[in-house]
């Protein structure tokens, strides 16, 4: 298979087969070509694209069909699980309504009744109470958002599921459930699942047999059990050596250090009903106190709505505090205004999750990494330009002049997160927050950019509040680990100590919910 604008075939002598009511994980890296495979069989590939060779969905070619025969088997033959389901809702349409509209395109005999008591039964046999029928997608947690992509994929009981990365936003906790319920409605419905996933453990935990995908071509195929315990091809034995790494990370020796991060009690309510006079409050962070030191990475690990996201924005300025204090070198950067505080935040800077949402399409490489330079005027355009490349040089992306006139696009993911390391430490930083900085990368680019931080921090002493929600990844590699639950701290220590001996419940259920490669014997 090759799109329009490709030189070279995306996929080249591709063989995959999925028997009826198998589990069957595709993994591999980023740009081998795992969600084209999804793209093919459901033929949503842009004009002009290129697909040659066998291609049978329940007995049928969907080349050779009408664009009204796709959308007939697109939800009878197949469904689809998309990796984020928020791209992929209408927000203009409620929860029900999107499920309404899928019933009525391939059942539009049926009356308005029999389709919303459908409607209804499907959002509940995915965990959503049908009370929240009229809720827009925006209204729901990232993990409602994907049982209703979910949902809508089972509505018509198709016998294959393909579900393309659908846990790679959510935590750990919330992962397993929406793992547990996909793999549950299979069996219900008698489906197939196609899981495609870059994370190896993931697929070990839910799918029976695993095929190992590479330059758009399945370099080994087995069950799961056998090929974790001894993998044969390179890429193979890559993917499980990264992954038994990163669960047998050693924590890093304790630093002592100067203290570069104070918060004291710090508090974010946001009001969300009630009269003037007595209003409601979510404490989305209630009373949190830590500190930080140089050279130290801190680890804050809780499931979804525990408030760590909270908490970046509100060191970085970026949500409204209620109370408490927040004090970098000393000094309460909540007292600070105007030309003094635009300064002290040159010291605390963020890498954000999805490292290509948070870069500019429309700015080069160079233009993304030199702008805070410019905008703080702290070197001329030249030396900006200057600066940079020894940035790129920095994390990896040599020689810089072939990436410093790419736009994002052009970039892998990878690559695109190591730009976003570089602009986060233009301004030399004494404390870097990473807010799920690699949860959306494949297992050997995490350890590549992982190593790269450690790296940084040994050779600048930045201070890091590295946000997960990887538990085991959090143990291994952060200095010390605390753990919030409803805006608190509730546990806190060295990493080791989490995984051997939890000590709340919140705890204990990341721990068992954590998935991990089955041990070698």
């Amino acid at each position: 298979m090759r799109y329009p604008t490709s030189h070279s075939w995306i996929l080249e002598g591709f063989n995959l087969r999925i028997a009826s009511k198998e589990r069957l994980a595709l993994v591999g890296p980023s740009g081998c070509g795992k969600s084209t495979v999804a793209r093919v069989v459901l033929q949503l590939l842009p004009p002009g694209s290129t697909c040659k060779g066998e291609l049978l969905l329940a007995k049928q070619d969907p080349r050779e069909m009408t664009e009204a025969g796709l959308r007939e088997l697109r939800g009878k033959a197949v469904g689809l699980v998309f990796q984020d389901p928020m791209t992929r809702l209408n927000p203009l349409l409620t929860i029900g309504g999107h499920l309404i509209d899928t019933i009525r395109a391939h059942c539009p005999e049926k009356n308005a009744i029999w389709t919303q008591e459908k409607a209804e039964v499907l959002l509940e046999r995915v965990g959503i109470s049908s009370s929240r029928f009229y809720a827009y997608p925006h209204e729901l947690s990232g993990g409602m958002r994907q049982r209703l992509a979910i949902a809508l994929a089972i509505a018509l009981d198709p016998p294959l599921v393909i579900a393309d990365e659908p846990t790679t936003s959510l935590d750990v906790a919330i992962a397993d459930q929406i793992m547990a319920q996909l793999s549950s409605l299979c069996d219900e419905i008698g489906s197939a699942l196609l899981l495609i996933t870059h994370d190896l453990a993931l697929a070990a935990r839910w799918c029976e047999r695993i095929n190992i995908m590479e330059n758009g071509q399945i370099v080994e195929e087995g069950f799961c059990a056998e090929f974790v315990k001894s993998p044969k091809s390179d890429l193979g034995q890559r993917l499980v050596n990264a992954a038994r790494a990163k669960e047998e990370m050693r924590t890093p020796e304790k630093v002592h250090a100067e203290l570069v991060l104070e918060v004291e009690g710090l508090r974010c309510w946001h009001a969300i009903g009630g009269m003037p006079w007595h209003l409601n409050w979510l404490k989305a962070v209630n009373d949190v106190s830590f500190g930080l030191h140089a050279g130290e990475t801190l680890g804050v690990v809780g499931a979804s709505g525990c408030g760590k996201s909270t908490l970046c924005r509100a060191l970085m300025g970026l949500a409204p505090i209620k109370g408490g204090e927040v004090k970098l070198k000393g000094q309460n950067i909540l007292h600070l205004k105007g030309k003094a505080l635009r300064h002290a935040r040159q010291s605390l800077q963020m890498v954000f999750q999805d490292p290509c949402a948070s870069l500019n399409p429309k700015m080069r490489v160079v233009e993304a990494i030199s702008d805070p330079l410019l905008i703080h005027k702290l070197l001329s355009v030249p030396q900006a330009r200057e600066r940079t490349r020894k940035l790129l040089q920095q994390v990896g992306l040599v020689p810089p002049e072939i990436f410093e006139n790419r736009f994002p696009y052009q970039l892998s993911g990878g690559q695109q997160q190591r730009v976003a390391i570089a602009r986060a430490l233009a301004l030399e930083p004494k404390v870097l927050i990473c807010d799920e900085s690699v949860s959306m990368l494949d297992v050997e680019i995490q350890a590549e950019i992982l190593d790269l931080l450690q790296l940084l921090q040994q050779r600048f002493g930045v201070a890091i509040l590295f946000i997960t929600h990887d538990l085991s990844l959090a143990t291994g590699f952060c200095h010390r680990v605390m753990v919030l639950d409803q805006g608190r701290i509730v546990e806190e220590g060295a990493g080791k100590s989490f995984l051997d001996s939890p000590q709340v419940a919140i705890t204990q259920k990341l721990v068992d919910v954590c998935p991990r490669l089955p041990l070698v014997s």
